[in-house]
C-alpha cells in the first residue's frame, strides 16, 4: 500500500480540541474517528478497539496523551459511529487493515504508533505482516498469535445477541453479572461508565449494545477470530518497540504464549496488570506506566 506523504511541517504543533471526522472505504462506508490533536514532529497514535467495543474505549487514553501526541480513535465498520456494512462477511481483521489504510491515504500517515486491544492487536499484527516499517511502536493488549479456546468460546456466547435494557443501570447490571470475574474490583460507577461506553440509546428509547449485531456471523466461523496465522506477523514485529500487556486474569492470552511472544522480539517488554481479565481498560497503573514506557521508546 503506498501513501502520500502529506504530513504538516514537524514545527506546527497542533492545536485544538479533539474532533469527530470521517474517512470513506473501499466499497462505500462511512467511517468515524475521534480526532485528538498533538505534535506533528512525532508519529500519531492510533488506538484499535476490540471486537464488540469502539474508539470511545480509548477516550481516558487519548485526554492523556493530547497535546504531547496526536491520537485517532477509529470505529471499525459496523460499531459506533461508523456505518454498518451491508455484506456481513466484510467484518472480519483483514477488510478492517484495509479500511485502516484508506484512513492512514487520508491522513497521509507513514509511520504511527499502534494500540490494540484484542482484535485491534490482530490487527497491529496483520499490518506488521503487510508491511512492519509502518508501525513506529506497538502496544498489543491481551491479545497474541494464539488465543486460547476457552476465552474464544466465552466471547462466541454472547456476541450478537441483541440484548436491550431499560436504563443505565439495567445495562450496568447486566454487565456486572456477565463480566463480574473479568473486572472483579469494579464498582457500579465503573460498570456504568462501562456501559456507556459500548452501548447507546437505541431508537425504542431502550439501551442497546452499539455495534451491528452481525459482526458474530463470520466470527462464529472456526477461524474467524483471526483468518490468518499471526505467528509469522508477530514476528514481523521485530525490530521497533513493543509492549505485550496481559490481563493476570485473562482466558484469552496465556502466560505461556505471553512469555513465547516476550522471547522472539528484541525490543520488547512484557506487562501484566494485575486484578483483570480481558482485556485491561488502559487506566489501570500498570497499563498507564506501561504505555508511557513504550512512548519513550518510539523514535
Amino acid at each position: 500500500m503506498t501513501l502520500p506523504s502529506t504530513q504538516p511541517p514537524a514545527s506546527a504543533a497542533a492545536q485544538g480540541a479533539p474532533a469527530d471526522r470521517f474517512w470513506t472505504s473501499s466499497d462505500g462506508l462511512k467511517l468515524h474517528f475521534r480526532d485528538y490533536p498533538g505534535r506533528t514532529d512525532r508519529p500519531p497514535v492510533i488506538c484499535l478497539p476490540g471486537l464488540t467495543r469502539n474508539g470511545r474505549d480509548f477516550a481516558h487514553v487519548a485526554e492523556r496523551l493530547s497535546g504531547e501526541w496526536r491520537v485517532l480513535c477509529p470505529d471499525l465498520r459496523g460499531r459506533g459511529d461508523s456505518a454498518y456494512a451491508k455484506d456481513s462477511a466484510t467484518y472480519n481483521p483483514v477488510q478492517y487493515v484495509e479500511d485502516l489504510g484508506q484512513l492512514l491515504a487520508q491522513e497521509g500517515i507513514e509511520r504511527f504508533v499502534a494500540i490494540g486491544t484484542s482484535l485491534g492487536g490482530l490487527m497491529t499484527m496483520i499490518v506488521a505482516m503487510t508491511g512492519a516499517e509502518r508501525l513506529a511502536g506497538v502496544l498489543l493488549n491481551d491479545v497474541g498469535p494464539e488465543i486460547a479456546p476457552e476465552g474464544l468460546e466465552r466471547i462466541r456466547g454472547y456476541v450478537g445477541q441483541g440484548r436491550s435494557f431499560p436504563t443505565w443501570m439495567h445495562a450496568a447490571r447486566a454487565l456486572q453479572e456477565g463480566q463480574g470475574d473479568v473486572f472483579p474490583d469494579y464498582q457500579v460507577a465503573d460498570w456504568l461508565a462501562m456501559a456507556k461506553r459500548c452501548m447507546v440509546v437505541g431508537g425504542n428509547g431502550r439501551i442497546v449494545f452499539d455495534y451491528d449485531m452481525k459482526i458474530a456471523e463470520p466470527f462464529s466461523q472456526p477461524g474467524g477470530e483471526a483468518g490468518v496465522d499471526l505467528w509469522p506477523a508477530f514476528a514481523a514485529l521485530d525490530g521497533r518497540p513493543v509492549t505485550l500487556l496481559r490481563g493476570e486474569l485473562s482466558d484469552i492470552l496465556s502466560p505461556e504464549t505471553l512469555a513465547k511472544m516476550a522471547g522472539m522480539l528484541s525490543d520488547c517488554e512484557a506487562v501484566t496488570v494485575p486484578r483483570v481479565g480481558h482485556a485491561p481498560m488502559l487506566d489501570e497503573p500498570a497499563a498507564v506506566a506501561a504505555i508511557d514506557r513504550l512512548l519513550a521508546r518510539v523514535k
